[in-house]
């Protein structure tokens, strides 16, 4: 059995004739009659009584009729919806964001976004780079944005932008007034890091153990904003994104712009490699690196 016999079928049923379902469907007569007769004999049954001047509906027919009809407009409800996954008209996927990125560039690029496609759901995940990536290798998101670098044998990147880490120091520090500063110079000072779970608390390490010594972390946290607090009270340093020492109040803390060397705080849209990327994500994909470009 397939749809065509049951399509003609339908079609003989709606006319009560053969003659005019196939002027319908442009299909010949004889053709018409050999799909509905081969249905006929897969089903065992007959389910249309020729022997009068029009077509009728058998008992079986009428049975045969109603759930056919079921059946092509579930085909029908089908296609469009695969219509509208293809051209974004409906959709969802998940997206990991660790909360500094998330509050930092996407509230805006989501919101536009969803004002283009308003039946496309976006289903957000607050963690941290590294919990993001086993979440994807685990399959339990689709996206993710990290701060690169990225294991390129398990992930497909899209880098979308380009930023440096600033120093942020309390008032009292002896550097405050500095211009430019440093790595080792901040060799004994006490580091206010984000969680080990988050790519920023690698990205700090590394440099200052590329300078020659390794920071010592006095403490550590999820949030920026505790951190800026804790260097508000004296507490230490910390080295945090440009996005979020804009926000940083200069009558609280002194935000040093340049460092030796630089360290890059660059950002990509990452999914597993190999793995299948909805519609859906794709044009979100391509929306946000459309967005990023112009703002890069």
């Amino acid at each position: 059995m397939d749809l065509r016999q049951l399509s003609y079928f339908l079609e003989v049923a709606q006319h009560a004739s053969f003659s005019k379902a196939s002027q319908s469907i442009h299909l010949s007569q004889p053709t018409l009659s050999k799909m509905v007769k081969s249905l006929e004999d897969e089903l065992g049954v007959v389910l249309l009584d020729r022997s009068t001047r029009k077509v009728v509906l058998t008992e079986a027919g009428k049975l045969v009729q109603t759930h056919a009809q079921a059946v092509i407009n579930a085909q029908q409800q089908l296609l469009a919806a695969v219509v509208d996954l293809k051209e974004m008209r409906k959709g969802q996927f998940t997206l990991g964001l660790p909360p500094v990125i998330g509050a930092s560039f996407f509230p805006r690029v989501i919101a536009d976004f969803h004002q283009l496609h308003p039946d496309i759901e976006i289903q957000i995940v607050e963690e941290g780079g590294k919990r993001i990536e086993q979440l994807l290798i685990e399959g339990k998101i689709n996206l993710g944005v990290i701060v690169l670098p990225v294991d390129e044998q398990l992930f497909e990147a899209v880098p979308i932008v380009k930023r440096h880490l600033n120093l942020v120091l309390p008032l009292t520090h002896p550097m405050q007034h500095s211009s430019k500063v440093r790595l080792t110079d901040l060799r004994d000072e006490p580091f206010i890091l984000f969680r080990q779970e988050f790519n920023l608390h690698d990205r700090v390490k590394e440099a200052c153990i590329r300078e020659g010594f390794e920071p010592r972390v006095a403490y550590e946290s999820t949030q920026w904003d505790f951190i800026y607090e804790l260097i508000c009270a004296n507490q230490g340093i910390s080295l945090l994104p440009e996005t979020i020492c804009a926000r940083l109040d200069p009558e609280k803390v002194r935000v040093v712009r340049l460092i030796e060397p630089s360290i890059h705080w660059d950002l990509a849209i990452i999914w597993k490699k190999g793995g299948y990327v909805s519609h859906a994500a794709q044009g979100w994909i391509e929306f946000a690196k459309g967005v990023f470009t112009n703002r890069n």
